[in-house]
Parts: C-alpha cells; sequence; structure tokens
C-alpha cells in the first residue's frame, strides 16, 4: 500500500464534490413519482420546492433545520476533503436563516485502500469546521465503500417566523451572490495536475468558510429568499428560486463574482462534465446573449461545492444585506441581477 502522502483522494471517484450530484432532469425523472403522503401541519419545508433543508416547528420559537449532506472526494489532501465537505453540509441550516447545533458524520470508506491514518485525517477536518461552528459532531454511521465519501447531517434551530425559504422571492427583489464562482472548474485543473499554488489556496478558503451571515439574513424581514449555490451551478439554483416563487429572474453577467484563475480556465474550454448534464437539465429555461461565448454557459452551470449564498431581497435592504456579508468575511458579496414578474426563467444580459 502506498504511503499517506502519496495517496491522492480524487483518483478513487469519479467525481468530486456536489459535481458528483445527480443531474438535475435525472432527479426531477427519479422523483416524479415518489408518493408524498400525510404531511403533518408542523412541517414547514419539506420537498416540494427543491428547498436547501428541512424544517419542522417545534413549538412557538423554534424550528428543527435537518440536511444531509455527502460526497467523494474534490481535492487529494485528506484534511482539506473533510473541512471542504463539513463546510458544505452546514451551509444548508444557514441557507435556511437557522443556527446549527450538532452533526452527525457520514463516512464510507474503502478500508482495503485507504490508510487509517488518512481517514482520520478526513475526520479531523470535519471536526475543526464543526468546532469553527461551535458545535460538536455528536455521532454518524460508517461503511466500507468502493469510492472515499464523507460528509454530515447537520441540525440547527430556526425561529419560525425566520425561516428563508427558496420559494418567498417578490417581484422586485435585488439578487446578491455572497462568494465566486468557479470552485467546480478549478476541481477540474485540479485533477489534470494544472492548477497554481495561488488557486488551490483561493479554491481552499473559498469552499471552507462557513456561510454564517446567514444567520444575520434571517433577521432581516426585508430578506424574502435564501438558497446556497451548489451542484447545480449558479443557473440551476436561481431557477429553483424562480421556479418556486413563479417570477423571472435577470443577471447581469459582468457582475458576478468569479475566481480569477477559474475564469481563465474556462476561457481555455475547461469544464466538468457535471456543467454540461446540468445544462442538458435546464438549459431551455435560460437565456444568453446573441453570441455568448460557450464558456460563459459553462460558468453559469458549473457544480460548486460548499458555494455561496443566494439572496433575494428588496431594493431597500441591499445595503444591509451587503453589510452582513462583509461583516461576516464575505467581501466579494456582489448585486447581480433582480427579480420580475413573468414565467419562471432566467435571462442573462
Amino acid at each position: 500500500m502506498n504511503a499517506p502522502e502519496k495517496i491522492r483522494l480524487t483518483e478513487f471517484s469519479h467525481g468530486g464534490g456536489c459535481g458528483c450530484k445527480i443531474a438535475p432532469a435525472v432527479l426531477t425523472e427519479i422523483l416524479a413519482s415518489t408518493p408524498i403522503r400525510g404531511l403533518p401541519m408542523e412541517l414547514l419545508v419539506g420537498t416540494e420546492t427543491a428547498d436547501d433543508a428541512a424544517v419542522y416547528r417545534l413549538n412557538e420559537h423554534q424550528a428543527l433545520v435537518a440536511t444531509t449532506d455527502f460526497f467523494t472526494p474534490i481535492v487529494d489532501d485528506p484534511y482539506d476533503f473533510g473541512r471542504i465537505a463539513a463546510t458544505n453540509a452546514l451551509s444548508d441550516i444557514y441557507a435556511m436563516g437557522g443556527k446549527p447545533i450538532f452533526a452527525l458524520a457520514i463516512v464510507g470508506m474503502p478500508l482495503d485502500k485507504l490508510p487509517v491514518s488518512v481517514i482520520q485525517k478526513i475526520l479531523e477536518g470535519g471536526e475543526s469546521v464543526c468546532a469553527a461552528a461551535g458545535i460538536p459532531i455528536a455521532g454518524g454511521h460508517s461503511i466500507d465503500t468502493l469510492e472515499p465519501i464523507y460528509g454530515l447531517v447537520g441540525l440547527g434551530l430556526v425561529h419560525p417566523d425566520k425561516v428563508k425559504k427558496n420559494s418567498s422571492a417578490r417581484a422586485g427583489d435585488v439578487l446578491v451572490l455572497g462568494k465566486p464562482l468557479g470552485v467546480g472548474i478549478l476541481s477540474a485543473v485540479l485533477k489534470k495536475g494544472k492548477i497554481s499554488e495561488a488557486g488551490y489556496r483561493q479554491m481552499i478558503e473559498y469552499t471552507t468558510r462557513l456561510n454564517t451571515p446567514g444567520e444575520a439574513l434571517a433577521d432581516m424581514p426585508g430578506v424574502h429568499a435564501l438558497t446556497d449555490i451548489t451542484g447545480f451551478g449558479l443557473a440551476g439554483h436561481l431557477l429553483e428560486i424562480a421556479r418556486g416563487s413563479k417570477l423571472a429572474a435577470e443577471v447581469k453577467f459582468d457582475a458576478v463574482p468569479m475566481i480569477a484563475e477559474a475564469l481563465e480556465w474556462a476561457k481555455q474550454g475547461v469544464a466538468t462534465g457535471a456543467s454540461d448534464r446540468n445544462w442538458t437539465g435546464y438549459g431551455a429555461n435560460v437565456q444568453l446573449p446573441a453570441g455568448a461565448p460557450d464558456w460563459m454557459r459553462k460558468l453559469l452551470s458549473d457544480p460548486q461545492t460548499s458555494g455561496g449564498l443566494l439572496v433575494a431581497c428588496e431594493p431597500q435592504a441591499e445595503r444591509a444585506v451587503l453589510k452582513a456579508f462583509s461583516d461576516g468575511g464575505f467581501a466579494e458579496a456582489r448585486t447581480i441581477g433582480r427579480l420580475s414578474a413573468g414565467a419562471p426563467r432566467l435571462t442573462i444580459t
């Protein structure tokens, strides 16, 4: 068996991070015949609008936010892999406006291929993120698998009146994005062994930054809808807001924050396979500018792992939303577009 420092985790996985999610069109087909029965009144958010987490009212002042997220390696370093997976999982709680309270670990490892020391590093990385979020990993479940898999069940609390759904946006809302795009492209470059040291540092910095501004955004009445950008890309998750809220979305492409190195690689034709699968699922509902280059499409559908929060807020709240991001260490947050009355679709200008 190779020494731990020689092992490349990405060699064990057919797709890494949120790029290994089931494609939108396929997932829709799978779930189409799944029955929904006997939903209790206390279930404030379920599967109806593809939201980020389930929310269950416990009492007048508390609702439980529950989510699960796991994936195969997006990077080779085991500690970084654990950190990214844990950050990504907890993001769903922040995206509902909640505060995490504890987590459970989901662990699947090829025990005949990975040394115990490597697996320990993955778990240590996940624990370090939970410690930063102020919560314990209180248990979990592990199995022997063909590919390394790690993630969390995340549990949090939110006031029932402050739940931020992805389906409650309003016409006239502006759209604010908390993190730059490009993580999926950088992961593809990493697999090719061509990512720069600075590019890798940026990739790790963004994917391990907890979306904690979600808690502050929950306290703002002017914030109407919230989600995080993950495996379906900016276009896919914004279309979920548009469909759930029955609104049309418009995004100014030049306003969208991008990771500089990812943008350069995109212009050279680098993309993930998941980007094309995403576009196949929803591209018919996206209008690009006339003569738009193909790399623009691939950036819009680029699967983000532990991506940024996407906020729909009234124009009067825009400044407060940007300040909440800035105060939380998200200086890259930008206003990228708006929502209006109309058929649910996305127009890029």
